[in-house]
């Protein structure tokens, strides 16, 4: 309204580009129903008939595609989708269609897009979120890795849409004012439109994509499958608390006790729940009469509640929805609800986890040190101001201590593990919450620069040590903490007979139970 007509703007333009692709890994951050034929458990969270009872939120996912580069299979060339020219008033909602030709026989698990933007006018200035793998005319700014600008990932309903080279398939696109959204069709669809299926009203539980990709996990399942199994063992008409958001473990300890008594907290997912549970008990084989929603503080619970029974299994993943974006050990949660339920524990109830391992590794990350580096004169102009309320590290004051920040580490651009992984402390779960501290001498088995060390938790599920859960980075399911340093430090191994480069360092962490915070100090010689 206060533009004059055709103005400038800068940027001028923008367009939006996508790719099909095919990829295993990005299946199972969607499809439970087709992984979970694979697992020998019993345990249905998506039973046939019920395939959309369980998914994730049908929108566009920001992820760096290029950390996934060398599992993607490329089912097309890249296709414009949107054009969007800021010098003129935008549309609040847009649809197309783009007819786009297959390059390759697969399965189309999703749609990879991304933008370039064109900044002047006569279209010589542009910036480019494409992934590395991509060359389109005008795109001259890969650029290095950054951490404020990802692809978006679309997951295509279900296993997916199988094509054959040479084959059409119609992409319809629309866009609001804030999202795009596409759905697939081909000729074997009969036209008809390949989308999240549920109708208006029906009920679905929406879950993170990692969320899904772990409950599909056979290694995870089977863990979990041995440790409860193992500490039902023996008891008679045992009565459960379910901590946490498990809805795997509700149904895992209904299934394999058909006397046990379940109550379940779900402190995030609330009564959708329950809801979820009613929807799959049958079939599961167990009546949800066996299974109680408990809408109440834990912090009040009291025998009235429990039905004048004491508690014989306390569990939880630890799972809690909504805490995603959080650090690892925010978890510890789970502990401290575990101390205000003391009151209703028998004497030989069973915590599971028993046990929590904070793990921690050296790494080299320059890209996300050098995303996270302190601001000073950009352009000539001052961005320090910024600093702390972006929480910038690097370059910092002597007594200024970086904060640790949640990372998907194996997304976090060029990394390099600099040691092996080492024990920082460990936390009792099967006695109430205390004040925790550890303290840990690291040696370096590759030479480098450090940045900084990530940090985990292992759950520990049986008091054998035997069944573990790590949320270490191999999997790929979990975000780490990652501590940065104020300066990178140059490493060697004791092998070496370079001088002038630090050999150990000594990791300090200190847990207060009251604030859930973790205080990382570290020290390099």
């Amino acid at each position: 309204m206060l533009l004059v007509e055709n103005p400038e703007t800068v940027p001028y333009k923008a367009t939006t580009y996508g790719q099909l692709v095919e990829s295993t890994f990005l299946w199972k951050l969607h499809d439970l129903h087709g992984n979970e034929a694979k697992a020998s458990d019993g345990i249905l969270l998506v039973p046939t008939g019920l395939d959309n009872i369980l998914g994730v939120k049908p929108q566009q996912y920001a992820f760096h595609c290029d950390a996934i580069g060398k599992e993607v299979k490329l089912l097309s060339e890249p296709f414009k989708i949107f054009e969007f020219d800021f010098w003129k008033r935008p549309d609040s909602h847009g649809e197309t269609e783009v007819h786009v030709k297959s390059t390759n026989d697969g399965r189309v698990h999703a749609v990879i897009s991304w933008w370039i933007l064109q900044l002047d006018r006569e279209g010589t200035i542009f910036y480019s979120t494409a992934p590395r793998w991509i060359s389109l005319p005008g795109n001259t700014s890969h650029g290095d890795w950054c951490d404020h600008w990802k692809q978006c990932v679309w997951f295509v309903p279900g296993e997916g849409m199988s094509i054959t080279k040479d084959e059409e398939v119609c992409l319809h696109a629309v866009h609001t004012d804030i999202s795009i959204s596409y759905n697939l069709k081909n000729q074997a669809s009969r036209n008809e439109i390949m989308q999240y299926g549920f109708k208006n009203g029906d009920f679905k539980l929406i879950l993170p994509p990692e969320r899904i990709a772990i409950y599909g996990d056979s290694e995870w399942r089977h863990t979990m499958f041995s440790a409860i199994s193992n500490s039902l063992q023996g008891r008679v008409d045992p009565l459960c608390i379910v901590a946490d958001d498990s809805i795997f473990l509700t149904l895992l300890v209904a299934h394999l006790s058909k006397t046990s008594h379940v109550m379940s907290f779900f402190p995030g997912l609330q009564d959708k729940g329950f809801q979820y549970l009613q929807a799959v008990a049958n079939s599961n084989g167990f009546s949800i009469d066996r299974v109680e929603f408990l809408n109440k503080r834990k912090t009040k619970l009291t025998m009235h509640d429990t039905h004048q029974k004491k508690v014989d299994l306390l569990i939880g993943e630890p799972f809690y929805y909504g805490m995603d974006g959080m650090l690892p050990w925010q978890n510890l949660r789970f502990w401290n609800e575990r101390t205000m339920l003391d009151s209703v524990l028998s004497q030989d109830a069973l915590i599971l986890p028993c046990k929590a391992i904070l793990k921690a590794c050296a790494l080299s990350v320059p890209d996300l040190w050098n995303s996270r580096c302190c601001l000073s004169k950009i352009e000539g102009f001052d961005h320090s101001v910024v600093n702390s309320t972006l929480g910038a590290c690097g370059e910092l004051p002597a007594e200024q201590e970086c904060p640790c920040l949640p990372y998907f580490i194996w997304q976090c651009g060029n990394v390099k593990k600099l040691s092996e992984a080492f024990t920082v402390m460990e936390f009792d779960c099967s006695k109430p919450i205390t004040s925790s501290c550890g303290k840990t001498q690291v040696e370096f088995t590759e030479p480098g620069i450090c940045h900084g060390f990530a940090l985990w938790i292992d759950w520990v599920m049986d008091s054998e040590n035997s069944l573990v859960v790590s949320t270490g980075p191999e999997k790929r399911y979990w975000k780490q903490g990652v501590k940065l340093l104020a300066e990178p430090v140059a490493v060697r191994t004791n092998e070496s007979r370079s001088t002038g480069e630090c050999r150990s360092a000594v990791i300090q962490a200190l847990f207060d139970p009251s604030s859930g915070d973790l205080n990382v100090r570290h020290a390099f010689s």
